[in-house]
């Protein structure tokens, strides 16, 4: 008897899990986490719009969602100055970094992305057989320009690059994303990811028209609008690039009850408003928690910060193991030298005074 005949791509690839959720830890643990500060969640949450929205369209999930989005679509398109034509939805930037590779790269095909990015994409270009060609950072930003270069040197057919950055919180200002724009390769697609943009300093979001070919741009309603559970992604670009997800995208991937309150969520700007006022009140406080501890946050234009722990990856890992020892859930970046940061989501009274506590045990207890 024999079992699945997998193919040889996929053999080749390791088994890898790239974020160990919380709710793993907790039973490998056996008990919970105090401060859910590590999955760059938005502890703020939804809209109560957004939930009483929900909460009526529980009562209609015995049917399908809407396989075309369409309401939501409009909503966005309306959204953003543009027309439906222009957007797709889909099952959270994920999802749809996943429907995108499947549509452009072949095997061998090149990517361009920074050493250290958001590595999900990463595992998208690799199951499909891309080669990826990484660019190290500059500093503590992705490197734009470097970038650029090297997706003309290796002729890539994609470019993956975050504005603001997941892990270290980083951002361009829009007049650098616009200058990256202009000097994307032909042939060549940018991948524009704005998971965060919501919560950045204004000026950061570039101007760019939806059907510009050059770039397609990722947004999500996991962050700025609380809904990381209910995965709502969605994307802007060119009419012919958005028209071409229809023949491979999973078209009852969405749920009624995700798109009944996305919408709802993209209505309330109001409480997207105070989002961002209780996320910069955080990020002050954290800030000042690391300071008192004689850590420095780096500036941060996302619902996160990070952390420089002042010494080399090894003392980062046991800082963070030591929060995770003491409930605190976290994460930090994998590459050198960012590993020398602990990343820390943020969080409302109850789990800041929790880090507050356990911070300078964990630092002391790092340090033997």
């Amino acid at each position: 008897m024999t079992g699945p005949r997998f193919t040889n791509l996929a053999n080749s690839l390791p088994t890898t899990v790239p974020f160990i959720g919380p709710e793993t830890q907790e039973r490998a643990r056996g008990r919970p986490f105090l401060a859910r500060l590590g999955a760059n969640e938005n502890i703020f949450g939804p809209s109560p719009k957004a939930i009483a929205a929900m909460e009526r369209a529980a009562r209609d999930t015995w049917m399908y969602g809407d396989p075309e989005n369409h309401d939501l679509r409009q909503a966005l398109a309306a959204h953003h100055g543009t027309t439906a034509d222009h957007i797709v939805v889909g099952e959270g930037i994920d999802g749809l970094l996943g429907y995108l590779v499947r549509l452009l790269i072949e095997k061998g095909d090149a990517v361009v992305t920074s050493d250290g990015a958001y590595p999900t994409f990463n595992f998208h270009v690799s199951g499909f057989g891309g080669e990826l060609h990484k660019v190290p950072y500059l500093g503590d930003q992705e490197d734009a320009d470097a970038l650029v270069e090297r997706a003309r040197e290796v002729g890539a057919k994609l470019i993956y690059f975050a504005n603001p950055d997941n892990p270290m919180g980083s951002w361009h200002p829009a007049e650098i994303v616009s200058r990256v724009v202009e000097k994307v390769p032909d042939g060549c697609l940018l991948v524009l990811d704005e998971a965060y943009i919501e919560l950045a300093p204004e000026g950061t979001a570039a101007k760019i028209a939806a059907g510009d070919p050059r770039v397609i741009r990722m947004r999500t309603f996991s962050k700025g609008y609380g809904m990381a559970g209910a995965r709502v992604g969605y994307a802007l670009g060119s009419v012919p690039l958005i028209s071409a997800f229809n023949k491979i995208r999973n078209h009852f991937g969405m749920s009624r009850i995700s798109q009944a309150g996305a919408l709802a969520a993209l209505m309330d700007q109001t409480w997207l408003q105070q989002t961002q006022r209780n996320v910069a009140s955080s990020r002050n406080a954290m800030t000042a928690i690391a300071r008192q501890n004689g850590l420095v946050a780096l500036p941060s234009a996302t619902n996160f910060l990070t952390i420089d722990c002042g010494r080399d990856g090894n003392f980062a890992r046991k800082v963070l193991q030591e929060l995770i020892a003491r409930d605190v859930f976290i994460r930090m970046p994998f590459i050198t030298p960012h590993d020398r940061a602990i990343r820390i989501s943020c969080g409302g009274e109850q789990e800041l005074a929790v880090l507050a506590k356990a911070l300078p045990l964990a630092l002391a207890a790092a340090r033997g």
